[in-house]
């Protein structure tokens, strides 16, 4: 499953076969489809409408604790969640949390994800303090299952960083930052946005540390790979 740290849906790889089971496969693949494209559009009332059909089609599909009713669920979590609706993603990532815990284990990458999701969910209310421990477990898992140097780990360490430099814990943010800097480097190039994001984010730490000059080099940085976009 490819994920964006930022947050985006997931898609499974399209099956070639025609048996019904495989049918069925494809008709959750082509509306998951939708559904990303949807909420790449801001369209989220239709995207929803999309990802609860392909909930169903999931569940009758595998059954409850079939991996793809977890990655279901956690989509329409996210679809919730952009839409500001942040008690239903809450309850959607929990349910998909125990399916994936159930159908994969303790110890998958997907389950990382929705730790990961959920930790994001609670970063954006404030509530560190819950998001702290999902996000270090999320970044244990990804280190064991992906390697050190993996972008997804990237995205758990950036996460788990802003937990600390939202609490005003600048020490332990920055270090955490600054490897998810080097990773997303060496895997992405020094131009890439998510680069840019790393830099903005350093960038602050330095500013609240009194470091004004190593902040405004950082902000340079990360406004010239942005204008490289436009």
């Amino acid at each position: 499953m490819s994920r964006l740290i930022t947050a985006s849906l997931s898609l499974l790889l399209v099956l070639a076969s025609n048996t019904p089971a495989e049918t069925q496969d494809l008709t959750w693949e082509m509306l998951n489809a939708e559904v990303l494209s949807l909420y790449r559009q801001g369209q989220y009332h239709r995207s929803m409408e999309r990802a609860k059909k392909a909930l169903k089609v999931a569940e009758q599909t595998g059954g409850l604790y079939h991996p793809t009713v977890a990655l279901s669920m956690n989509n329409l979590a996210l679809l919730h969640k952009a839409q500001g609706q942040y008690e239903q993603a809450e309850q959607l990532y929990l349910f998909s949390l125990m399916l994936g815990e159930e159908a994969r284990g303790l110890h998958h990458p997907s389950v990382a994800t929705t730790l990961n999701n959920l930790g994001a969910l609670y970063n954006a209310q404030g509530w560190y303090s819950k998001a702290e421990p999902l996000h270090r477990r999320a970044l244990d898992i990804k280190e064991k299952a992906l390697g050190p140097d993996h972008l997804s780990v990237a995205l758990s360490l950036s996460n788990l960083a802003e937990c600390h430099s939202s609490q005003g814990r600048y020490a332990q943010a920055e270090p955490l930052y600054q490897r998810a800097l080097t990773i997303r480097e060496r895997m992405l190039g020094a131009r890439h946005p998510a680069v840019a994001r790393s830099l903005e984010a350093l960038a602050m730490v330095y500013q609240e540390t009194a470091r004004p000059d190593a902040a405004t080099a950082l902000r340079e940085r990360a406004a010239a790979i942005g204008a490289e976009q436009r």
